[in-house]
């Protein structure tokens, strides 16, 4: 039977999505510069980019929130495999859990898993980070996982074959990410496009996000194998769009439209609604305001102490967020919007509706949230990152439901 999500709203699964923000004070350096940007919303309330957005939008009520599974050590990513099982990159520890529907978890071994703990280099906001599962497989049998880690030189994304919880040898697919302490980036998703989509930070090195050239600060897009994707912006780029602080969560909306959520500095936090070859204003643009000089703005703003967003899941009905520092799974309504202007970011605005906070302070800090086979959301914790306030059975995957209001 379907679970109360997809009875409520026939929730589609169409994203794998997947850091710090304000968590601590970013390091001196020099000042950003920025448009001028709308005044404040009251604090504690986040903000959709333009005022037409705000009309008649059904909001949702928690129905229920279950642990699926406790005791994991700094979480990361998630991802569901096609049996049904979900594969959790943990951290720091530079492994990778199996978790059963009931809950069991099972450590990922062979000779994969020993090279990804070999490579892997935990410091900071750096270590194990993003997974996703390439498609095509069937129900059954191995299944091609890929990972995100950061090593001694770089960040870069690794590939290996799964059979039940034994890795096989991996093979790079994509290098040269910048690495830093923090701004890491780290969340891969397939797209609709069957292609891969890499999240990555400006490792606090501003003038990365910006410069074509660079991998850091972007989303990249990439086929399964690493090559960058036919129709990229540069043919021989991985490059997708640019002028990106730190971004960990990507996903997509039934009718295409992709969705990434990314950490500000001191003011906004933002969800961003991705174009090829756009540029998202960072380090000139923290927020709204950027437009009038070739940027593209987000659709929905939050102070950062309100969200620090990080994995991102897209049903049929909204965008859900995992807030760290704000502790709270954000609802971000969507609206329809025309075939004709879904590429123009000028009509963006007008396809989501206003934030709505859920979970708020109930869980502490999450990390990341997927949609399960059952329609469910799966939001994971991240208490013992170092960040948190972890009491007994932390970090554990929350099973959460909900229901139109």
């Amino acid at each position: 039977m379907p679970g109360p999500v997809a009875l409520a709203h026939g929730l589609v699964a169409l994203a794998l999505a997947a850091g710090c923000s304000t968590d601590v004070p970013p390091p001196a350096g020099p000042a950003t510069t920025s448009a001028p940007t709308p005044a404040a919303p009251t604090p504690g309330s986040p903000t959709p980019a333009d005022a037409s957005a705000v009309r008649d939008v059904p909001t949702v009520t928690v129905a229920s929130v279950q642990d699926v599974a406790t005791g994991l050590d700094a979480p990361w990513g998630l991802a569901f495999l096609p049996d049904g099982r979900a594969l959790v990159s943990l951290r720091d520890a530079a492994g990778l859990v199996v978790v059963g529907a009931d809950g069991s978890l099972t450590d990922v071994t062979g000779p994969g898993a020993e090279e990804i703990a070999a490579a892997t280099v935990a410091r900071g906001e750096g270590g194990l980070l993003g997974v996703a599962v390439v498609p095509g497989a069937g129900p059954s049998g191995p299944v091609d996982v890929v990972v995100y880690l950061t090593s001694r030189q770089d960040n870069r994304v690794l590939r290996a074959t799964l059979d039940g919880a034994t890795l096989g040898p991996t093979r790079v697919l994509l290098e040269g990410v910048p690495r830093g302490t923090n701004h890491n980036g780290g969340r891969l998703a397939f797209g609709p496009d069957g292609h891969l989509y890499v999240t990555t930070g400006d490792t606090y090195t501003t003038s990365l996000a910006p410069d074509p050239g660079s991998l850091g600060g972007k989303v990249l897009r990439v086929t399964a194998d690493g090559a960058p994707a036919p129709g990229n912006p540069d043919p021989s780029s991985p490059v997708w769009t640019r002028g990106h602080r730190n971004v960990q969560g990507i996903g997509w909306a039934p009718d295409g439209r992709a969705f990434a959520a990314e950490f500000g500095q001191d003011t906004w936090d933002e969800l961003n609604v991705l174009h090829a070859g756009a540029d998202h204003g960072w380090p000139e643009v923290e927020g709204q305001g950027g437009a009038g000089q070739g940027f593209v703005d987000p659709v929905a703003v939050w102070a950062t102490s309100d969200a620090s967003p990080s994995g991102l899941a897209v049903t049929d009905e909204g965008v859900y967020l995992a807030g760290l520092r704000g502790r709270t799974l954000w609802r971000v309504p969507l609206r329809p919007v025309a075939p004709a202007t879904l590429d123009d970011p000028a009509a963006d605005a007008a396809g989501v509706g206003t934030p709505q906070a859920l979970l708020a302070g109930e869980h502490g800090r999450l990390r990341a949230v997927e949609v399960a086979p059952d329609g469910s959301l799966w939001v994971l914790t991240n208490n013992t990152d170092g960040r948190g306030d972890p009491v007994p059975g932390d970090d554990r995957i929350l099973r959460v439901t909900v229901r139109d209001d």
